[in-house]
């Protein structure tokens, strides 16, 4: 659709998430399609070729940095979702999963087919499946399972030439970079085919929170925590300080078992018991509520079905990676650095189980053994106005500046789903630029990318910031 189109505000704005890319000054697509079946996908990329547009690829519209909605050069959006077709196969216990489609939908299908089957993807359920995937999202059972990119088994993608291939007719190279490599640099990935996971009938999930007030020692034991290897404990630590304040104003663990409520208060108060856990603290549920119960919803599973469009705060996302404990009196300096600091948070990931035994070259995401989790850090606010951007900015870059003694280094490696564009952007298209921030996002595995792209698409059509 046109500019023109009546319809045509309402569709780009959608699935705009993120409200520092919805204003008046934002650039605008010439053209949004919206494609109903895939073999329309084709036409687009070669129409947009043709004619010397630059394409725009948006699955759920999750993107950090906005770069599947937002271009400084004339393009279109190929808005993918109305491709949302999902079949799911319990003899072979497996989907395909279009791209268009959501988390929360394909949850749910998997649901209706099966209580004891899951895919270890994330908790957000308006997430798209085709930026998740092909970055390599994760979730709560990424000790367990490994990311999406290790349980995606085939492909359907459409190449710079128009064609629609599979994971046989595509090839190694290529089926390998959009596994953890980013899709939209090497054509329009159309689905997935995945493997789904066994769950139990009943698992286990908490949320403990603490201040420094309340227990500091419990505080100075997050780097122990975050190196435990447990195949199914999955936790997250939110930190976030409050400006003029003397207190941590918020350090939380929220963690999924697979399994029951006593096997992880028994292992807990073995393995870390500065926190304390207590069985009440502890709730079982089944999997599919466990889902819910992250969104803080207590409602049926029908709510991972709302989209929830036109949606969206103002955010700002960065990431590292740490890979050796934080020494416990870094750690007293660090909170104190927090508090001052001001609104940014910061949530830990921790790494090992399955993500240790995968080689780093099985797929593009490099970040296996040797991380002991991952940080992402996140400031998030609801006033528009250049002075709220620009002081929240500020205090996230200072955050992050803050916590450079302490993380990767050589590279100081990033997440590529949490796009960053201060790590590096590329003007030119040229490799000199790509490697800047290539090798942060893929590490060793950013020349064989870079071989893939090269030979794929060697005009560079499909490219971005």
């Amino acid at each position: 659709m046109p500019q023109n189109n009546p319809s045509y505000t309402s569709v780009l704005q959608a699935y705009i998430r993120n409200a520092r890319f919805n204003t008046s000054s934002t650039p605008k697509p010439v053209i949004i399609v919206t494609p109903t079946n895939e073999s329309h996908v084709p036409a687009a990329v070669v129409c947009s070729k043709k004619n010397g547009l630059q394409i725009r690829i948006r699955s759920g519209g999750h993107d950090y940095a906005g770069i599947s909605y937002v271009s400084d050069v004339p393009f279109i959006i190929l808005d993918m979702f109305n491709l949302r077709s999902i079949t799911v196969d319990m003899n072979e216990q497996t989907a395909w999963v279009q791209t268009g489609a959501t988390l929360g939908e394909l949850y749910y299908s998997i649901w209706k087919k099966s209580k004891v089957h899951a895919f270890p993807a994330g908790v957000c359920p308006t997430v798209g499946v085709g930026g998740h995937v092909s970055g390599a999202g994760y979730g709560n059972m990424l000790r367990k399972y490994g990311l999406t990119t290790d349980n995606v088994v085939d492909a359907r993608i459409v190449d710079v030439n128009g064609r629609i291939l599979d994971k046989n007719s595509m090839g190694e190279d290529l089926f390998w970079a959009i596994r953890g490599g980013g899709g939209a640099s090497f054509g329009v990935i159309l689905a997935y085919k995945i493997n789904l996971v066994s769950v139990p009938e009943t698992i286990s999930v908490f949320r403990a929170e603490r201040t420094l007030e309340e227990n500091g020692h419990w505080n100075l034991s997050v780097a122990e925590c975050c190196t435990y290897h447990r195949y199914c404990l999955s936790v997250a630590i939110f930190m976030r300080g409050n400006k003029g304040a003397k207190t941590i104003k918020a350090t939380t663990i929220i963690a999924e078992f697979l399994g029951k409520a006593d096997d992880v208060v028994a292992l807990l108060g073995k393995e870390f018991p500065e926190l304390g856990l207590k069985k009440e603290d502890v709730k079982e549920m089944s999997w599919i509520d466990s889902v819910l119960w992250w969104n803080q919803n207590n409602g049926t599973p029908e709510f991972l079905l709302d989209r929830n469009p036109n949606s969206a705060d103002y955010v700002r996302r960065k990431s590292d990676y740490v890979q050796t404990p934080i020494p416990k009196a870094r750690l007293e300096w660090l909170w104190q650095r927090i508090i001052e600091n001001g609104r940014p948070g910061m949530v830990f990931n921790p790494y090992g189980g399955k993500m240790n035994k995968i080689p780093i070259t099985e797929t593009a995401f490099a970040h296996r053994a040797g991380n002991l989790f991952k940080i992402q850090y996140s400031v998030t606010w609801e006033d528009g106005g250049i002075e709220a951007e620009n002081n929240n900015t500020a205090e996230i870059r200072n955050l992050y500046r803050l916590m450079t003694p302490f993380v990767s280094k050589n590279p100081r490696s990033a997440y590529l789903n949490y796009r960053d564009l201060d790590i590096g952007v590329s003007h030119s298209g040229s490799y000199a630029e790509g490697k800047v921030y290539g090798v942060k996002y893929f590490n060793q595995n950013f020349d064989r990318l870079v071989k893939v792209k090269t030979a794929v698409d060697p005009q560079n059509f499909f490219r971005n910031e």
